[in-house]
């Protein structure tokens, strides 16, 4: 890791052309040529916000576990037409964070933002090693889901999309002047994670 700060130090006074450069073309947007790097970002809420990022004008670098998820999410995502690439990252390993780093500092001079979407939930140890069935099992169970709903304002259970909008504002400048805040994405859950 201290490699990759030795790389985002040497590489700031090149930032704003290799950003510029690197698109092809001047960016609009809250977070124009700005360079977001969002890990488990190739489904659910860490896509919704690799899109959100990109559709503001950020250039994006996305990661997963599998290349084929990388691969897909980068396709789709290009697809839209935005300035989007990907490399294989499990954020467990320090070889892998290093060049998820690394390949924000070569291809676009360096990282403004960063989303760490990878977590850890101790009922399934590293949530970077659940499977989509311990995930489905989770959902399945209707009684299960219908009593959380019944505990939030909102009652539903949201979706990606709706995460992305908070993430997107606070990288931007108009929440310049926020800090030390936690803002809940819960419908008005009464308890946190």
């Amino acid at each position: 890791m201290q490699q990759a700060k030795l790389l985002l130090n040497c590489c700031a006074p090149a930032r704003e052309s290799v950003r510029k450069a690197s698109s092809g073309m001047a960016r609009r947007g809250p977070l124009a040529n700005k360079v977001a790097l969002v890990t488990a970002s190739t489904d659910g809420i860490g896509f919704a916000i690799a899109r959100r990022l990109a559709r503001d004008g950020a250039h994006v670098v996305v990661s997963s576990r599998k290349q084929q998820n990388v691969d897909r999410a980068v396709a789709a995502l290009q697809g839209e037409g935005l300035s989007v690439v990907g490399t294989v990252c499990h954020v467990g390993k320090a070889e892998d964070r290093e060049r998820l780093v690394a390949t924000a500092v070569n291809l676009h001079g360096g990282i403004d933002i960063l989303v760490s979407n990878a977590a850890v939930n101790p009922f399934f140890g590293n949530i970077m090693d659940a499977t989509e069935e311990m995930w489905d099992k989770l959902w399945m169970d209707k009684e299960r889901e219908e009593s959380i709903k019944e505990t939030m304002q909102i009652t539903r259970i949201g979706k990606p999309d709706e995460c992305a909008g908070i993430v997107s504002f606070l990288c931007s400048e108009d929440a310049s002047y926020i800090t030390g805040e936690t803002v809940v994405v819960g419908g008005g859950t009464p308890s946190r994670l």
